[in-house]
Parts: C-alpha cells; structure tokens; sequence
C-alpha cells in the first residue's frame, strides 16, 4: 500500500521527519514528494531538496523522494497510491488540509490521511526555520540530524 507524502519541504523538519517515521509502518511504500510552484521563490531547488532528504532515509527502502510540478492528485495516481498523507500542526492547518483532502478525493477518490504533529514540533514551519536562516541563527535543533 503506497501513500505520498507531500510539500515543498523547504527545508524538511523535524516534524516532516517526526510525521514519516510514524507512518512507516502504516504503509508499504512512501513517496516524498517535494513540490515545485513556479510561482514561489525557495531557499533550495528540488533537486537539492530531494538529495537532501533522500541522504535521510538512505537506508529505508521504504521510501522514495521524487519532485513533482503538477497536481498532487495527478502526482499520486503515476506513483500509484491509495492515500496522500500530511500532518497536521493546527487548527489552521487542519481547516487547509480539509479543503484540499475534498478537493482532492472529488478529483481521484483518493483519500488523504492526517496525521497530527507531536507537541513538541507544532511550532516548527519551514518558512520559521527559513525566516531564523535568513537572520544568521542556528536551526539545527529544528532539522533532521543529518541536515545539519
């Protein structure tokens, strides 16, 4: 059973990790997949974002990174998966998240699993540890050991 797990993850946190790793063992394959959006300006290109965070799970056969510039819906249907998977930091997100899951299963059928942050992480964005790079501060409690 395949999922996606989708975003620009610019740069991928912690708490992308932390929502990974807790679904591993729901499924048999998870897809990464970092978006591209012309009309957004990132501190790293896809190919840097999917090398980086396919160093991360180098030794997880598993998962799988691939970037993508289309519709997720259509993203997920060529990888053929059964659920897209996000997580879930706030009401805020939440009510996003919902939007986009109807729109999605009216377009394919394919449901969209939430999966909710850990306390701990739920104040972690990458727009947050973009904004505190930006300001010459040190991120690296808020990123992947191997990001660092």
């Amino acid at each position: 059973m395949t999922a996606i797990f989708t975003g620009s993850f610019d740069p991928f946190t912690i708490g992308h990790y932390d929502i990974v790793s807790r679904a591993l063992p729901l499924f048999s394959r998870i897809v990464i997949g970092v978006g591209v959006n012309e009309r957004k300006q990132y501190m790293q290109s896809a190919e840097q974002r999917c090398a980086t965070i396919a160093s991360i799970y180098a030794d997880e056969p598993k998962i799988e990174v691939k970037s993508y510039s289309d519709l997720t819906v259509d993203f997920a249907r060529r990888e053929g998966a059964i659920y897209i998977m996000k997580g879930v930091r706030s009401v805020k997100d939440f009510e996003y998240e919902r939007e986009q899951a109807d729109i999605n299963r009216q377009l394919s059928g394919i449901d969209t699993i939430l999966l909710y942050s850990d306390p701990r992480y739920s104040s972690i964005s990458s727009s947050m540890v973009r904004e505190l790079i930006h300001f010459g501060q040190d991120v690296s409690r808020y990123l992947p050991q191997l990001l660092k």
